[in-house]
């Protein structure tokens, strides 16, 4: 059967929803996010854009791109409180430039995208390596910074990194485990940007704070911020977390690393689990680290790798802040259920997770919960909601997946998952 395929179908731009833990436990991540490097050294002073700041794209972008960041800039002037606009001249305090993929892995083979201080284009980043130039730790404040984005990557992967990126030009440089509700987190469930992180860019441009101030200067005005910014988040109780530890962030690393064995990674994720499970970690970084052990598990011990995603999806249950995370976890659990021919219990796990995809606009995941559904409605017999649903996750499956044949690609995948029916 020959699909007819629809335009792509992306998102309004819509925010997930308004941060919802406590100003106590947010003060704290402020802190280390705006105060220290992902490497874990320390910041000295905050810095941030004084004035308004103007943003200007270039290289070779698509229409959707544009779209994107058109929404993202309304957000951030909406939600973030942040004076900033696009510009079409050939200066901007920041410049999103997109690059070949292939140029951006040859200069940082871990990152997807990139941003940096005091340069304006991809020219400017060759001459200025090695000289000091790139240091966020020498800023003052923030004046100039330059985005690289892949121009040959998925629609989704892209907004992806706009988010990501901007937000970082723009305010907090860390990524912190710890945090269940941000894309300020290296386990890239929240792929855009959140209430949570709209609240700590806010709080980045509030007017009682500037460039230069310390970290003790800063803690001492934060509580009156938040409390002015966030007033929901005073009668919240705090939960406390504590700190990720180096030895679990670095077996998380090696997990998720594809430069080592597979054996290595496994060991490296199992260990991840037994440190989280010690330390009497809940919430995110023990989830996490069961769904990356499930993940590497697939392969080799299908058991234990459904065994790994139930004990994510029990983490993930638990806690209020990890829904869109139940999502991948479903994800997961729903190849399992439809293998084994449980067309109910398909369908359930992916209808609970699918307005979770969708309310946090991760198409990619969206349309393969849709398409595990479609099959599982098949198995039923229920070919005219199947077919349906195949149809509706086209759209999406085209912004996440970047192509026709990606699409169909997936979706035979997943066809040929359930057991094969008699022929009559």
């Amino acid at each position: 059967m020959r699909l007819s395929f629809p335009s792509v179908q992306a998102f309004a731009g819509d925010s997930p929803g308004p941060a919802t833990r406590a100003n106590i436990d947010m003060a704290r991540d402020f802190l280390d996010l705006a105060f220290q490097m992902e490497s874990g050294r320390p910041l000295p002073v905050l810095t941030r854009f004084e004035g308004p700041i103007t943003v200007a794209l270039r290289g070779r972008t698509t229409a959707l791109t544009r779209r994107d960041l058109d929404r993202l800039i309304l957000r951030l002037r909406r939600e973030a409180g942040i004076n900033i606009s696009m510009v079409a001249g050939p200066t901007a305090n920041i410049v999103i430039e997109s690059v070949p993929n292939a140029a951006l892995k040859r200069l940082a083979p871990n990152a997807a995208c990139f941003v940096v201080p005091r340069v304006q284009s991809w020219t400017e980043l060759q001459a200025a390596r090695g000289t000091g130039a790139l240091d966020w730790g020498t800023l003052p404040r923030r004046d100039r910074a330059a985005i690289f984005l892949p121009s040959d990557v998925t629609p989704q992967e892209v907004r992806d990194c706009l988010h990501e990126e901007l937000a970082q030009a723009l305010g907090p440089l860390n990524d912190l485990y710890r945090l269940p509700d941000s894309v300020f987190n290296d386990d890239n469930i929240n792929t855009v940007l959140t209430g949570f992180d709209m609240l700590m860019l806010r709080a980045f441009y509030a007017p009682e704070l500037q460039s230069g101030m310390t970290r003790d200067q800063v803690a001492a005005r934060l509580p009156a911020i938040l409390r002015r910014l966030n007033p929901r988040g005073e009668g919240i109780p705090a939960r406390f977390p504590p700190p990720t530890t180096p030895l679990w962030k670095s077996q998380v690393e090696r997990a998720l690393s594809e430069g080592r064995s597979d054996r290595q990674r496994r060991i490296a994720a199992q260990r991840a689990v037994e440190i989280a499970e010690q330390l009497g970690w809940d919430g995110p970084r023990l989830g996490f680290a069961h769904y990356a052990n499930g993940r590497l598990q697939i392969d080799n011990d299908p058991s234990r790798a459904l065994a790994s995603f139930n004990a994510a999806m029990a983490t993930y249950r638990a806690d209020p802040e990890t829904r869109i995370h139940r999502a991948f976890v479903a994800l997961q659990i729903a190849a399992y259920t439809l293998i084994s021919g449980n067309a109910e219990a398909t369908i359930a796990v992916t209808k609970a997770a699918i307005p979770l995809a969708r309310r946090h606009e991760n198409a990619a995941l969206l349309s393969l919960l849709m398409m595990f559904q479609a099959e599982a409605l098949d198995l039923q017999g229920n070919r005219a909601a199947g077919m349906a649903l195949r149809l509706d996750s086209l759209g999406y499956g085209l912004y996440g997946f970047g192509s026709r044949d990606e699409v169909v690609a997936r979706l035979n995948e997943i066809a040929s998952l359930p057991p094969q029916q008699p022929q009559m």
